[in-house]
Order: structure tokens, then C-alpha cells, then sequence
């Protein structure tokens, strides 16, 4: 009886086992349907592998100084060096590590914080919903850049942390209002209710119930709040408002314009570091793209009626 249990069992495991690979293949298929979504994981993947495998690709240390200063570009620097005697091409490289971490850590914690305020905020009620409305309202109205570009001042010289914390306290608001709006939707509906009635907790019905239907609001609000991390990461090191000891596109920006390297006939210098922040924050808007696909049927519908229709 035993042996037939077990048998049983693992033919389940085996059964159940394919299922969430099936789910998965389709949720990337219908990525990889989408076009735009397609270029977007393809640039992705290039950053992604730039930042992981950087000191292999780099044909030089990020801050190998032992070259000619301010060379043009070149058989030997396809980027031309900087006005310390560095690689320029090394550098980039190297600094796809910078921003792609910056870039997910504080689009994964700021999407982190918006989740929690906002479904709290949505499914309770009374005073303590008045009091965090006034705090999310409150950052909300306060200006983005300048609130950054003030906290980043008065931590300077903190390091990476210190961005990724100040991205994160000034570009979680909007994530909690919008998923706020869909939580006070869910709340009425047939599911939730029974739910309440059978007596479970606020949070169980909040986390369990709510929360696996707000999957694509989830996934947009990361991709948002990840791109404009990119941007903001550059602009506070253009600014010197991070740490300029460290190699990345935005500090590598700042010191192209500290060399004066549009003067100088050094377009590389600014142009190489400012096209990939852009095709970065690209590609995670591309991806956003197959995302709003996956999780709304009408989407894909009119895809495949335009296939069908080819």
C-alpha cells in the first residue's frame, strides 16, 4: 500500500513538474512574440552580460592609466582614452556593472516598498488610510530631482548605497498610488469577500488573494522605477553628487566634462556612456511592452489577429 503511495505521489511530482515549466515557456514565448518586447530582451541581455562578465570582455582594467592621455580613437582604443590615460572602451564595459546594479537593487527594493504602502493603504480603512495618503500625497508633490539632488548633498561621498537609498526614498510613491487605485478595485469583488467571511486575516487576504491578480501592475511599477534609477544614478555622479572614485557611466560623464572633452574633439568620451544609459533605460521600457502582453488577453489577441490576417 505503501509502494503504491509513493509511486502515486511522484507520478504527481512529474505531472505538476512540466506545469510550471509550461507556464513559464509561455510567459517568455509571449515575451519573445511581442517585437518590442523582443528588441528590449535582447538589449537587455547584452547589458546584462556586460555587467556580468565586464573584466573579461574589457581589454584593460577600468583604471589602467599607463596610456597616452587624450588619444583619439583607434586601432588600439576604439574609444580613444580619457585625460588620465584610461581606456575608454574598458571603462564602458566596467561600468555596465555600476548602473545595471543600481539600476535592479533599487527598482527591486523602491517596487518592494510601493507594494506593501499601497496594498495596505488600499485595503484599510479609517485613520491609519488618511495618514499614509497625506505621506504618499506628501512625496508626491514634492519635486523628484531637486529632493534627490538635495538628500544626495547632504550624504555625499556615501557610495553606492547612499544612491541606491535615495532613489529609493524619492521613486516609490507613484507605484503605491497607482497600485493603491487597483487594490480599493479588488477589495469589492466576489473572491475577496469570501474570503473575509471565512475568517481569514487582513493580511492573508491582502497577499495571497489581492495580490497574485496585480501581477503586471507589479512588473511595470519595477521596470519603471528601474529605468528611472538608471537616470537618476547618472545624473547624481554628472552632478558629483556620488562617488567619483568609482567607474560607471554617469562618472564617466562627469569626468568627459570636467577633461572638456567636447573641446577637445573627444565625442566619444560623452557620446559612448550617454547611448548606453539610453538603450539601458530602452530596453526595460521594450520589456514593459510584452509584460502589459502576457497579462492582458486582448493584447495578444490582436497579435495573433495580425498574424492570422498576414
Amino acid at each position: 500500500m505503501s509502494g503504491t503511495t509513493t509511486g502515486t505521489s511522484s507520478e504527481l511530482d512529474v505531472q505538476h513538474a512540466p506545469s510550471t515549466w509550461r507556464s513559464a515557456g509561455r510567459v517568455l514565448a509571449t515575451l519573445w512574440d511581442n517585437k518590442k518586447a523582443r528588441v528590449g530582451l535582447v538589449l537587455l541581455a547584452f547589458f546584462l552580460l556586460l555587467a556580468l562578465a565586464g573584466p573579461l570582455l574589457a581589454p584593460h582594467g577600468a583604471k589602467d592609466n599607463t596610456f597616452e592621455r587624450s588619444q583619439d580613437v583607434s586601432a588600439a582604443h576604439w574609444l580613444g582614452t580619457t585625460a588620465a590615460g584610461e581606456d575608454v572602451l574598458s571603462q564602458l564595459v566596467h561600468g555596465a556593472r555600476i548602473s545595471v546594479l543600481v539600476g535592479f537593487t533599487a527598482g527591486l527594493l523602491a517596487t518592494a516598498v510601493a507594494v506593501l504602502v499601497g496594498l495596505s493603504w488600499g485595503y484599510t480603512r479609517g485613520w491609519l488610510a488618511e495618514v499614509v495618503g497625506f505621506v504618499v500625497n506628501l512625496f508626491l508633490v514634492i519635486p523628484g530631482l531637486p529632493f534627490m539632488i538635495v538628500i544626495a548633498a547632504y550624504l555625499q561621498n556615501g557610495g553606492i548605497t547612499v544612491i541606491i537609498a535615495v532613489i529609493v526614498i524619492t521613486g516609490w510613491a507613484w507605484g503605491a498610488r497607482v497600485l493603491r487605485s487597483q487594490t480599493q478595485s479588488l477589495r469589492s469583488r466576489d473572491f475577496v469577500e469570501a474570503a473575509r467571511f471565512s475568517g481569514d486575516s487582513a493580511p492573508r487576504i491582502v497577499f495571497r488573494e489581492i495580490l497574485p491578480n496585480m501581477t503586471s501592475l507589479i512588473a511595470g511599477s519595477f521596470f519603471g522605477a528601474a529605468t528611472a534609477a538608471i537616470l537618476a544614478e547618472a545624473g547624481l555622479e554628472f552632478l558629483g553628487l556620488g562617488d567619483s572614485s568609482i567607474v560607471s557611466w554617469g562618472t564617466m560623464i562627469y569626468w568627459a566634462q570636467n577633461s572638456s572633452a567636447l573641446l577637445t574633439g573627444q565625442w566619444a568620451l560623452l557620446f559612448a556612456p550617454g547611448l548606453c544609459i539610453a538603450l539601458l533605460a530602452l530596453s526595460l521600457t521594450l520589456v514593459n511592452f510584452g509584460v502589459d502582453a502576457v497579462s492582458n488577453p486582448r493584447l495578444r489577441e490582436r497579435s495573433r489577429t495580425r498574424k492570422a490576417d498576414r
